[in-house]
Protein backbone atom coordinates (compact mmCIF):
# COMPACT_ATOMS: atom_id res chain seq x y z
CA UNK A 1 0.00 0.00 0.00
CA UNK A 2 1.77 3.47 -0.60
CA UNK A 3 2.65 5.32 2.11
CA UNK A 4 3.71 8.46 0.68
CA UNK A 5 1.68 11.29 0.27
CA UNK A 6 -0.79 11.32 -1.92
CA UNK A 7 -0.57 13.10 -5.28
CA UNK A 8 -2.44 16.86 -5.44
CA UNK A 9 -4.67 15.52 -8.25
CA UNK A 10 -5.77 12.66 -5.80
CA UNK A 11 -6.87 14.97 -3.31
CA UNK A 12 -8.77 17.32 -5.59
CA UNK A 13 -10.48 14.25 -7.09
CA UNK A 14 -11.47 13.04 -3.68
CA UNK A 15 -12.43 17.13 -2.85
CA UNK A 16 -14.45 16.64 -5.76
CA UNK A 17 -16.03 13.56 -5.07
CA UNK A 18 -17.15 15.17 -1.64
CA UNK A 19 -18.17 18.38 -3.23
CA UNK A 20 -20.34 16.65 -5.99
CA UNK A 21 -21.76 14.07 -3.31
CA UNK A 22 -23.11 16.79 -1.32
CA UNK A 23 -23.86 19.51 -4.24
CA UNK A 24 -27.44 18.77 -4.20
CA UNK A 25 -28.14 17.26 -0.93
CA UNK A 26 -29.30 20.86 0.73
CA UNK A 27 -29.50 23.17 -2.54
CA UNK A 28 -33.39 23.48 -1.79
CA UNK A 29 -32.43 24.87 1.43
CA UNK A 30 -31.56 28.51 0.26
CA UNK A 31 -35.20 29.08 -2.06
CA UNK A 32 -37.43 27.54 0.78
CA UNK A 33 -38.99 30.95 1.19
CA UNK A 34 -39.33 31.31 -2.56
CA UNK A 35 -41.23 27.18 -2.45
CA UNK A 36 -43.74 28.03 0.32
CA UNK A 37 -45.09 30.75 -2.04
CA UNK A 38 -44.95 29.38 -5.55
CA UNK A 39 -46.28 26.17 -4.28
CA UNK A 40 -48.52 27.63 -1.43
CA UNK A 41 -46.67 25.24 0.90
CA UNK A 42 -46.89 24.81 4.34
CA UNK A 43 -43.21 25.32 6.74
CA UNK A 44 -43.63 21.32 7.73
CA UNK A 45 -43.80 21.01 3.85
CA UNK A 46 -40.81 22.61 3.13
CA UNK A 47 -39.23 20.85 5.60
CA UNK A 48 -40.42 17.81 4.14
CA UNK A 49 -38.39 18.46 0.61
CA UNK A 50 -35.19 19.04 2.52
CA UNK A 51 -36.05 15.94 4.17
CA UNK A 52 -36.63 13.85 1.55
CA UNK A 53 -33.37 13.27 0.27
CA UNK A 54 -31.76 12.59 3.44
CA UNK A 55 -34.50 10.12 4.30
CA UNK A 56 -33.41 7.95 0.99
CA UNK A 57 -29.58 8.42 1.99
CA UNK A 58 -30.15 6.93 5.18
CA UNK A 59 -32.08 4.24 3.90
CA UNK A 60 -29.83 3.73 1.06
CA UNK A 61 -26.06 3.86 3.06
CA UNK A 62 -25.87 0.01 4.21
CA UNK A 63 -27.00 -1.59 1.50
CA UNK A 64 -25.25 0.32 -1.08
CA UNK A 65 -22.18 -0.83 1.10
CA UNK A 66 -22.89 -4.20 1.01
CA UNK A 67 -23.38 -4.26 -3.10
CA UNK A 68 -20.20 -2.05 -3.20
CA UNK A 69 -18.21 -5.10 -1.01
CA UNK A 70 -19.36 -7.37 -4.21
CA UNK A 71 -19.05 -4.98 -7.37
CA UNK A 72 -15.92 -2.98 -6.56
CA UNK A 73 -15.60 0.91 -5.85
CA UNK A 74 -14.87 3.41 -8.95
CA UNK A 75 -17.43 1.58 -11.07
CA UNK A 76 -19.94 2.43 -8.07
CA UNK A 77 -18.75 5.95 -7.83
CA UNK A 78 -18.59 6.79 -11.01
CA UNK A 79 -22.33 5.20 -11.83
CA UNK A 80 -24.03 7.23 -8.91
CA UNK A 81 -22.53 10.08 -9.97
CA UNK A 82 -24.44 9.80 -13.18
CA UNK A 83 -27.12 8.70 -12.12
CA UNK A 84 -27.83 12.27 -9.52
CA UNK A 85 -27.72 14.43 -12.70
CA UNK A 86 -30.82 12.69 -13.82
CA UNK A 87 -33.42 13.47 -10.87
CA UNK A 88 -31.56 16.93 -10.52
CA UNK A 89 -32.92 18.01 -13.89
CA UNK A 90 -36.25 16.68 -13.14
CA UNK A 91 -36.70 18.98 -10.35
CA UNK A 92 -36.66 22.00 -13.05
CA UNK A 93 -40.19 20.35 -14.26
CA UNK A 94 -41.73 19.99 -10.77
CA UNK A 95 -45.64 20.95 -11.41
CA UNK A 96 -45.90 20.54 -7.08
CA UNK A 97 -43.68 20.27 -3.84
CA UNK A 98 -44.98 16.58 -3.87
CA UNK A 99 -43.46 16.08 -7.06
CA UNK A 100 -40.46 18.20 -5.82
CA UNK A 101 -39.96 15.60 -2.64
CA UNK A 102 -40.00 12.91 -5.33
CA UNK A 103 -37.03 14.08 -7.72
CA UNK A 104 -35.59 14.73 -3.92
CA UNK A 105 -35.89 11.73 -2.79
CA UNK A 106 -34.58 10.08 -5.79
CA UNK A 107 -31.98 11.91 -5.75
CA UNK A 108 -30.42 10.59 -1.93
CA UNK A 109 -30.74 7.43 -3.33
CA UNK A 110 -27.15 7.70 -5.00
CA UNK A 111 -25.52 9.90 -2.78
CA UNK A 112 -24.67 7.02 -0.80
CA UNK A 113 -23.15 5.41 -3.93
CA UNK A 114 -20.61 7.89 -3.74
CA UNK A 115 -19.93 9.29 0.07
CA UNK A 116 -20.17 5.10 1.55
CA UNK A 117 -18.53 3.65 -1.15
CA UNK A 118 -15.70 6.41 -1.57
CA UNK A 119 -14.88 6.11 2.44
CA UNK A 120 -14.23 2.42 1.74
CA UNK A 121 -12.53 3.23 -0.93
CA UNK A 122 -9.75 5.34 0.57
CA UNK A 123 -9.59 3.12 4.03
CA UNK A 124 -8.54 0.08 1.38
CA UNK A 125 -6.52 1.96 -1.16
CA UNK A 126 -4.25 3.49 1.38
CA UNK A 127 -2.81 3.84 5.20
CA UNK A 128 -1.18 5.75 7.90
CA UNK A 129 -1.45 9.04 7.34
CA UNK A 130 -2.63 8.94 3.81
CA UNK A 131 -5.79 7.76 4.99
CA UNK A 132 -6.16 10.77 7.41
CA UNK A 133 -4.90 13.22 4.88
CA UNK A 134 -7.28 11.72 1.60
CA UNK A 135 -10.09 11.66 4.38
CA UNK A 136 -10.16 15.18 5.45
CA UNK A 137 -10.11 16.50 1.67
CA UNK A 138 -12.67 13.99 0.97
CA UNK A 139 -14.95 15.39 4.23
CA UNK A 140 -13.62 19.27 3.37
CA UNK A 141 -15.28 18.66 0.09
CA UNK A 142 -18.56 17.74 1.58
CA UNK A 143 -18.55 20.68 3.43
CA UNK A 144 -18.03 22.76 0.36
CA UNK A 145 -20.85 21.42 -1.65
CA UNK A 146 -22.92 21.45 0.90
CA UNK A 147 -22.17 25.32 1.00
CA UNK A 148 -21.99 25.68 -2.92
CA UNK A 149 -25.47 24.09 -3.37
CA UNK A 150 -27.32 26.26 -1.46
CA UNK A 151 -25.00 29.18 -2.55
CA UNK A 152 -25.55 28.49 -6.46
CA UNK A 153 -29.22 27.93 -5.79
CA UNK A 154 -29.54 31.03 -3.93
CA UNK A 155 -28.22 33.23 -6.30
CA UNK A 156 -29.01 31.38 -9.85
CA UNK A 157 -32.66 31.90 -8.46
CA UNK A 158 -32.07 35.93 -8.54
CA UNK A 159 -30.26 35.50 -11.97
CA UNK A 160 -32.27 33.01 -14.29
CA UNK A 161 -34.65 31.34 -11.61
CA UNK A 162 -34.61 28.48 -9.45
CA UNK A 163 -35.67 25.97 -12.14
CA UNK A 164 -33.31 26.95 -14.49
CA UNK A 165 -30.70 27.04 -11.98
CA UNK A 166 -31.27 23.11 -11.58
CA UNK A 167 -30.47 22.46 -14.98
CA UNK A 168 -27.31 24.27 -14.40
CA UNK A 169 -26.70 21.75 -11.11
CA UNK A 170 -27.26 18.71 -13.13
CA UNK A 171 -24.82 19.63 -15.61
CA UNK A 172 -22.44 20.22 -13.12
CA UNK A 173 -22.64 16.72 -11.71
CA UNK A 174 -22.38 15.58 -15.45
CA UNK A 175 -18.91 17.28 -15.46
CA UNK A 176 -18.30 15.72 -12.25
CA UNK A 177 -18.30 12.45 -13.20
CA UNK A 178 -16.46 12.95 -16.34
CA UNK A 179 -13.77 13.80 -14.19
CA UNK A 180 -13.59 10.89 -11.69
CA UNK A 181 -14.07 8.68 -14.35
CA UNK A 182 -10.45 10.20 -15.94
CA UNK A 183 -8.68 10.87 -12.67
CA UNK A 184 -10.03 8.37 -10.35
CA UNK A 185 -7.74 5.48 -10.29
CA UNK A 186 -8.80 2.17 -10.11
CA UNK A 187 -9.15 -0.04 -6.85
CA UNK A 188 -5.76 -2.14 -6.57
CA UNK A 189 -6.65 -3.74 -2.93
CA UNK A 190 -9.97 -4.59 -3.56
CA UNK A 191 -11.63 -7.95 -2.79
CA UNK A 192 -15.11 -8.97 -3.69
CA UNK A 193 -17.20 -9.95 -1.00
CA UNK A 194 -20.63 -10.89 -2.96
CA UNK A 195 -21.44 -13.41 0.05
CA UNK A 196 -24.73 -12.06 1.44
CA UNK A 197 -24.59 -14.54 4.15
CA UNK A 198 -21.24 -13.25 5.52
CA UNK A 199 -22.58 -9.66 5.28
CA UNK A 200 -25.76 -10.49 7.30
CA UNK A 201 -23.58 -11.62 10.03
CA UNK A 202 -21.55 -9.09 10.13
CA UNK A 203 -24.32 -6.74 10.02
CA UNK A 204 -25.37 -9.03 13.30
CA UNK A 205 -22.10 -8.14 14.39
CA UNK A 206 -22.09 -4.38 13.99
CA UNK A 207 -25.60 -4.31 15.61
CA UNK A 208 -24.04 -4.83 18.92
CA UNK A 209 -20.30 -3.34 18.24
CA UNK A 210 -19.92 -0.28 20.93
CA UNK A 211 -17.97 1.51 18.96
CA UNK A 212 -20.57 1.30 15.63
CA UNK A 213 -23.70 1.82 17.81
CA UNK A 214 -22.21 4.91 19.44
CA UNK A 215 -21.41 6.56 16.03
CA UNK A 216 -24.42 5.71 14.68
CA UNK A 217 -26.23 7.37 17.82
CA UNK A 218 -24.02 10.31 17.82
CA UNK A 219 -24.32 10.77 13.93
CA UNK A 220 -27.89 11.16 14.15
CA UNK A 221 -27.75 14.23 16.87
CA UNK A 222 -25.20 16.06 14.45
CA UNK A 223 -27.21 16.06 11.41
CA UNK A 224 -30.21 16.57 13.21
CA UNK A 225 -29.03 19.78 14.87
CA UNK A 226 -27.40 21.39 11.90
CA UNK A 227 -30.25 20.14 9.34
CA UNK A 228 -32.99 21.79 11.79
CA UNK A 229 -31.13 24.65 12.32
CA UNK A 230 -29.66 25.51 8.75
CA UNK A 231 -33.67 24.57 7.51
CA UNK A 232 -35.36 26.67 9.45
CA UNK A 233 -33.19 29.55 9.99
CA UNK A 234 -33.93 30.92 6.52
CA UNK A 235 -37.49 31.48 7.26
CA UNK A 236 -36.98 33.04 10.14
CA UNK A 237 -34.71 35.16 8.21
CA UNK A 238 -36.96 35.67 5.28
CA UNK A 239 -39.47 36.89 7.64
CA UNK A 240 -39.62 40.29 9.94
CA UNK A 241 -37.47 42.02 10.95
CA UNK A 242 -34.81 40.62 8.74
CA UNK A 243 -36.36 40.19 5.10
CA UNK A 244 -33.60 38.18 3.44
CA UNK A 245 -33.68 37.95 -0.52
CA UNK A 246 -32.93 34.19 -1.83
CA UNK A 247 -29.49 35.45 -2.61
CA UNK A 248 -28.76 37.34 0.47
CA UNK A 249 -29.97 33.99 2.01
CA UNK A 250 -26.99 32.01 0.15
CA UNK A 251 -24.67 34.33 1.49
CA UNK A 252 -25.20 33.14 5.02
CA UNK A 253 -24.11 29.76 4.25
CA UNK A 254 -20.47 30.76 3.39
CA UNK A 255 -20.54 30.27 7.48
CA UNK A 256 -20.79 27.10 6.22
CA UNK A 257 -16.77 27.97 4.28
CA UNK A 258 -15.48 27.13 8.01
CA UNK A 259 -16.09 23.91 8.29
CA UNK A 260 -13.48 23.42 5.38
CA UNK A 261 -10.80 24.86 7.38
CA UNK A 262 -11.92 23.70 10.55
CA UNK A 263 -11.97 19.90 9.32
CA UNK A 264 -8.59 19.57 8.57
CA UNK A 265 -7.83 21.31 12.00
CA UNK A 266 -9.61 18.83 13.65
CA UNK A 267 -7.10 16.09 12.77
CA UNK A 268 -4.79 17.88 14.62
CA UNK A 269 -7.17 17.90 18.20
CA UNK A 270 -8.47 14.37 17.82
CA UNK A 271 -4.37 13.04 17.56
CA UNK A 272 -3.67 15.36 20.54
CA UNK A 273 -6.84 14.87 22.65
CA UNK A 274 -8.84 11.48 21.36
CA UNK A 275 -11.92 11.48 20.10
CA UNK A 276 -14.32 10.89 22.80
CA UNK A 277 -13.12 14.34 24.46
CA UNK A 278 -12.93 16.63 21.14
CA UNK A 279 -16.64 15.01 21.03
CA UNK A 280 -17.57 16.65 24.07
CA UNK A 281 -15.98 19.74 23.83
CA UNK A 282 -17.28 20.56 20.28
CA UNK A 283 -20.82 19.34 20.91
CA UNK A 284 -20.49 21.91 23.65
CA UNK A 285 -19.19 24.72 21.29
CA UNK A 286 -21.73 24.20 19.38
CA UNK A 287 -24.81 24.12 21.86
CA UNK A 288 -23.38 27.98 22.46
CA UNK A 289 -23.89 28.69 18.25
CA UNK A 290 -27.59 27.66 18.54
CA UNK A 291 -27.82 29.43 21.86
CA UNK A 292 -26.23 32.34 19.77
CA UNK A 293 -28.53 32.32 17.03
CA UNK A 294 -31.49 34.10 19.38
CA UNK A 295 -29.78 37.28 19.63
CA UNK A 296 -31.26 40.09 17.48
CA UNK A 297 -29.00 41.77 15.30
CA UNK A 298 -28.21 39.89 11.70
CA UNK A 299 -24.51 39.80 12.37
CA UNK A 300 -25.33 38.20 16.17
CA UNK A 301 -27.53 35.36 14.17
CA UNK A 302 -24.28 34.92 11.72
CA UNK A 303 -21.96 34.50 14.69
CA UNK A 304 -23.92 31.75 15.81
CA UNK A 305 -24.27 29.68 12.92
CA UNK A 306 -20.89 29.82 12.56
CA UNK A 307 -19.66 28.39 16.11
CA UNK A 308 -22.61 25.93 15.74
CA UNK A 309 -21.09 24.30 12.11
CA UNK A 310 -17.64 24.63 13.32
CA UNK A 311 -18.49 22.57 16.71
CA UNK A 312 -20.50 20.22 13.97
CA UNK A 313 -17.88 19.50 11.60
CA UNK A 314 -15.48 18.82 14.41
CA UNK A 315 -17.97 15.98 15.98
CA UNK A 316 -18.50 14.34 12.46
CA UNK A 317 -14.87 14.38 11.32
CA UNK A 318 -14.32 12.97 15.37
CA UNK A 319 -16.91 10.48 14.51
CA UNK A 320 -16.12 9.52 11.00
CA UNK A 321 -12.43 8.82 12.60
CA UNK A 322 -13.66 7.04 15.29
CA UNK A 323 -15.04 4.31 12.84
CA UNK A 324 -12.26 4.04 10.87
CA UNK A 325 -9.92 3.77 13.63
CA UNK A 326 -11.64 0.85 15.68
CA UNK A 327 -13.24 -0.96 13.32
CA UNK A 328 -11.61 -3.28 10.93
CA UNK A 329 -14.08 -6.05 9.82
CA UNK A 330 -16.52 -4.64 7.30
CA UNK A 331 -15.56 -1.53 6.88
CA UNK A 332 -18.19 -0.23 4.43
CA UNK A 333 -20.92 -1.92 6.43
CA UNK A 334 -20.04 0.26 9.14
CA UNK A 335 -19.74 3.40 7.91
CA UNK A 336 -22.89 2.26 6.15
CA UNK A 337 -24.98 2.15 9.11
CA UNK A 338 -23.01 5.67 10.73
CA UNK A 339 -24.18 7.36 7.44
CA UNK A 340 -28.32 5.63 8.51
CA UNK A 341 -28.21 6.98 11.94
CA UNK A 342 -26.91 10.49 10.61
CA UNK A 343 -29.23 10.92 7.62
CA UNK A 344 -31.88 9.54 9.92
CA UNK A 345 -31.60 11.50 12.42
CA UNK A 346 -30.79 14.20 9.83
CA UNK A 347 -34.75 13.27 8.45
CA UNK A 348 -35.95 13.82 11.94
CA UNK A 349 -34.52 17.23 12.05
CA UNK A 350 -36.32 18.46 9.31
CA UNK A 351 -39.67 16.97 10.55
CA UNK A 352 -39.70 17.57 13.91
CA UNK A 353 -37.86 20.57 12.81
CA UNK A 354 -40.83 21.82 10.60
CA UNK A 355 -43.31 21.13 13.56
CA UNK A 356 -41.25 23.41 15.89
CA UNK A 357 -41.15 26.44 13.92
CA UNK A 358 -44.70 26.00 13.13
CA UNK A 359 -45.91 26.12 16.13
CA UNK A 360 -43.30 28.37 18.25
CA UNK A 361 -41.06 29.95 15.07
CA UNK A 362 -37.31 30.00 15.69
CA UNK A 363 -37.58 30.11 19.40
CA UNK A 364 -38.97 26.66 19.97
CA UNK A 365 -37.08 25.22 17.02
CA UNK A 366 -33.56 26.29 19.26
CA UNK A 367 -34.86 24.76 22.57
CA UNK A 368 -35.63 21.53 20.43
CA UNK A 369 -31.95 21.63 18.75
CA UNK A 370 -30.46 22.26 22.21
CA UNK A 371 -32.51 19.27 23.82
CA UNK A 372 -30.80 17.06 20.97
CA UNK A 373 -27.36 17.90 21.67
CA UNK A 374 -27.71 17.45 25.08
CA UNK A 375 -28.43 13.75 24.54
CA UNK A 376 -25.26 13.73 21.69
CA UNK A 377 -23.37 14.79 25.05
CA UNK A 378 -24.41 11.81 26.82
CA UNK A 379 -23.71 9.71 24.39
CA UNK A 380 -20.56 10.83 23.81
CA UNK A 381 -20.13 10.47 27.23
CA UNK A 382 -21.70 7.11 28.27
CA UNK A 383 -20.55 5.65 25.12
CA UNK A 384 -17.04 6.47 23.39
CA UNK A 385 -14.32 4.57 25.23
CA UNK A 386 -10.70 6.48 24.88
CA UNK A 387 -9.09 5.65 22.80
CA UNK A 388 -5.39 6.68 21.49
CA UNK A 389 -6.38 7.98 17.54
CA UNK A 390 -3.97 5.83 15.30
CA UNK A 391 -4.05 8.51 12.93
CA UNK A 392 -0.47 9.11 12.90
Amino acid sequence: MPHHSPSWVLKLTMGLIGMFAFLQVYSVQAILPVLITDFAATEVQAGIVVGATVLAIAIMSPFLGMLSDAVGRKVFIVGALLFLAIPTALIAQSPSIGWMGVWRFLQGLSVPGITVVTIAYIGEEFEGRAVTELMSFYVSGSVLGGFMGRFLLGHLHELIGWRAGYYVMAAMTLLGALWVTKMLPASRQFVANPNFRSAIQTLGEHLVNRYVVTSCLLGACVLFSLVGCFTFINLHLADTPYELSTGALANIFAVYLLGVIITPLSTTLLRRFGSARTVRVAVVVSMLGVLLTLVAPLWGVVVGLAVMSSGVFITQSATISYIAVNVKKGRSLASGLYYMGYYAGGTLGAWLGGIAYARGQWSLTVWLLLFVQILALLVASMGMIKTKSHAA
